[in-house]
């Protein structure tokens, strides 16, 4: 209020000197004048209209900090992560059997391992016998499937049938479970090269895979008379290609069939670092099925036989409806 006490003042000075000037300049002297001294009234507004303070809005209206929604609405880093944590939350359905019988030691040792794994949930389906040789034989008719246990007590099903009637049976809705992979084994004994042909546990996986289910055959090798199979050697290869393959098998994309074959090296003597390489043709005069010295010979394999028989595991692909090498 005191601000506006002299311009008050000033401007009553300014109409008495109007007046004087009127009466002695006439007209035009009241003209000019009035600019002069009327000017601070409607200027002196700025508390009022100086409205930068308050609508100078690049402060608040310099949008780009507020609407440039990248930063609120780039929502990418936000949810792109769901997919990683669901799938990483999604266990992998995987069926387990064999040629051996759903209580023999190599399907145990295969299925203790899967069990421990929290991104795996397992389910077992075997034949209820030993049916080794039994290749990819199965049987027209309707099996019946019974509850069981493997030898350490997991709940299984036996199928009174050839090991590809027991990958028949759970696909055929015996297990309402959509499988991601089927692994066959580990086998009592190696199947490389010719013998995959007529192999039981090798004949399972590929009747999964001709079904359009990835699988996966283990075998672990003879031993030396004086020395049990090495079913951990086999546990240990598969656990190592699982840790490197387990994604492609749950996004769909893992291979069709994989052939592992595991040496049971004598006592004392490590197993070799694990290679893969093509299933052979043929023996080429090789004697097939005898246990492995482990010496690394031959140095440089030429196939599955060659490699193990030198003491390495062997990994190899095969084509599931020819079980040549793929």
């Amino acid at each position: 209020m005191t601000s506006r006490r002299p311009v008050a003042l000033l401007a009553a000075l300014a109409i008495g000197f109007t007046a004087c000037s009127s009466s002695s300049d006439g007209g035009a002297a009241a003209t000019t004048a009035v600019p002069a001294t009327a000017t601070p009234p409607a200027t002196d507004a700025p508390a009022t209209t100086d409205a930068p303070a308050t609508t100078d809005a690049p402060a608040s209206t310099d949008a780009p900090v507020t609407t440039d929604a990248p930063a609120a609405t780039d929502a990418p880093a936000a949810t792109d992560a769901a997919p990683v944590t669901t799938a990483a939350l999604r266990p992998l359905e995987v069926l387990v059997t064999n040629d051996d019988g759903f209580d023999a030691p190599g399907i145990d040792a295969v299925v203790e391992y899967l069990r421990s794994r929290p991104d795996v949930h397992v389910t077992v389906v075997a034949p209820a016998v030993n049916q080794s040789g039994a290749g990819d034989k199965s049987t027209p008719a309707a099996l019946p499937g019974v509850a069981v246990t493997t030898a350490s007590g997991y709940p299984a099903t036996s199928v009174d049938g050839f090991p590809a009637d027991s990958v028949n049976w759970a696909l055929d809705g015996g297990v309402p479970i959509t499988f991601g992979l089927v692994i066959s084994g580990s086998n009592l004994g190696q199947n490389y090269g010719p013998l995959t042909a007529i192999s039981g546990t090798v004949g399972a996986a590929a009747t999964a895979a001709r079904r359009g289910i990835p699988a996966i055959a283990i075998s672990q090798g003879f031993p030396a008379a004086d020395a049990s199979f090495d079913f951990p050697a086999s546990v240990a290869v598969l656990t190592a290609y699982l840790e490197a393959t387990i994604d492609d098998y749950r996004n769909g994309v893992g291979p069709a069939l994989v052939s592992i074959n595991v040496p049971t090296c004598p006592t004392g003597v490590p197993v070799l670092p694990t290679l893969e390489i093509a299933s052979a043709t043929g023996d080429n005069g090789r004697q097939l099925g005898a246990p492995t010295l482990c010496d690394g010979n031959p140095a440089t394999p030429l196939d599955d036989i060659d490699a193990f028989n030198a003491g390495h595991p062997v990994i190899s692909r095969l084509d599931p409806t020819t079980l040549a090498a793929a």
